[in-house]
C-alpha cells in the first residue's frame, strides 16, 4: 500500500515500514484540493488492498512506481488518475513506492483536467494522457524535502485551476448540498429549477456519477470517518449518526459499496483508514 489516501480495509494489507506525510493545501485551494499525502515506502513484498468509493478523485504522482494490477485483466499505469467510483477496486501491488497522492474535489478535477468527469468514472488513467505534468514530476522529485514539494504543488495547482473551466453553477450547488449531508434529490431539482431527469444528466456529465449515487458515497465516507474518530460506537449508533434508516440499511449500503458487510470486514475499531490519511 503506497499511501494513496484511500479508504482501505486494514485486514487486506500489512503496514510496510516507511515514511508518510499528510499535508492540507493552501487555504486558497481548499475548494479544489482535499489533501496531499506523501509516501516513501520500501518493497515489502506483494500485497493487495481495495479502493472503496470516495467523494474525491485521486492523482498519484509517482517518483518511484510499484507494479500495480487491478483484480482481473489490465494494469494500472504509473502516475494514475482515479475517477469517482460507484464500486470497489481491488489492487495487487509489488515494489517500492515513492511519490505524492493528490486528492481532488470534482471542482478541482474539472478545472485541472478540463474534461467532463464522466470520462474518468470507474477508471484509472495515466495523468500524462490528461495534462502535461512531466516537468512538474521532475521538479517535485528533485526538490529538497516534502514541504518544498507541497509548496510546488500549491503553486502549480493554483495556476492550473485558475485557468480551467468551472462546473455549471447548479451542478456545483447540488454537489455542495450533497457533501453537506443527506438531502432529497427531488428537492434539489426543485431548488435549481431543473427536472430531476435533466439534473441527473447534467450532473452525471460533469461529475461522473448521478446525484443519488454521490449522496450514497458521501454518506458512507462520513460513516467511515466517524468510525475512525469514535471506534467504541455500536453499529446501530453508527447507522443512526450516519443518516441511515436502521442498521440493516447501513449493512446493505456498506456491502454494495465496499464488497463487505461491516461484520465480515471486522469490528469498528481501527477498521478503516480515513480518506486522505494514507494507510
Amino acid at each position: 500500500m503506497d499511501g494513496w489516501g484511500l479508504v482501505v480495509p486494514l485486514r487486506e494489507i500489512v503496514r510496510a515500514p516507511g515514511e508518510r506525510v499528510l499535508r492540507f493545501p493552501h487555504p486558497g485551494l481548499a475548494a479544489h484540493v482535499s489533501s496531499y499525502v506523501a509516501h516513501d515506502l520500501p518493497d515489502a513484498g506483494p500485497n493487495s488492498w481495495q479502493v472503496t468509493p470516495l467523494s474525491v478523485l485521486t492523482w498519484v504522482i509517482d517518483f518511484e512506481a510499484p507494479v500495480r494490477r487491478p483484480e482481473g485483466d489490465g494494469e494500472i499505469p504509473d502516475s494514475p488518475v482515479l475517477g469517482l467510483r460507484d464500486r470497489p477496486l481491488r489492487v495487487g501491488q509489488a515494489g517500492a513506492s515513492r511519490g505524492i497522492v493528490v486528492s481532488l474535489t470534482p471542482l478541482g478535477s474539472f478545472a485541472l483536467f478540463g474534461i467532463p468527469l464522466r470520462e474518468l468514472t470507474n477508471s484509472t488513467i495515466a495523468a500524462s494522457d490528461l495534462l502535461p505534468a512531466g516537468e512538474l514530476t521532475e521538479r517535485l522529485a528533485e526538490a529538497a524535502d516534502w514541504p518544498a514539494r507541497f509548496g510546488l504543488l500549491d503553486e502549480y495547482l493554483a495556476a492550473r485551476v485558475a485557468r480551467g473551466p468551472g462546473l455549471a453553477a447548479p451542478v456545483r450547488y447540488v454537489w455542495d448540498r450533497l457533501a453537506a449531508g443527506p438531502v432529497r434529490i427531488g428537492d434539489l431539482a426543485d431548488e435549481i429549477g431543473w427536472s430531476r431527469q435533466h439534473l441527473n444528466a447534467r450532473f452525471r456529465e460533469q461529475i461522473g456519477l448521478n446525484p443519488s449515487t454521490v449522496g450514497r458515497i458521501t454518506r458512507l465516507n462520513r460513516v467511515l470517518a466517524l468510525l475512525n474518530r469514535a471506534s467504541s460506537l455500536s453499529w446501530a449508533e453508527v447507522a443512526h449518526l450516519g443518516g441511515y434508516s436502521d442498521q440493516a440499511h447501513l449493512v446493505r449500503e456498506f456491502r454494495a459499496l465496499t464488497g463487505y458487510s461491516p461484520t465480515e470486514a471486522g469490528q469498528p475499531a481501527g477498521l478503516f483508514v480515513a480518506p486522505g490519511h494514507g494507510a
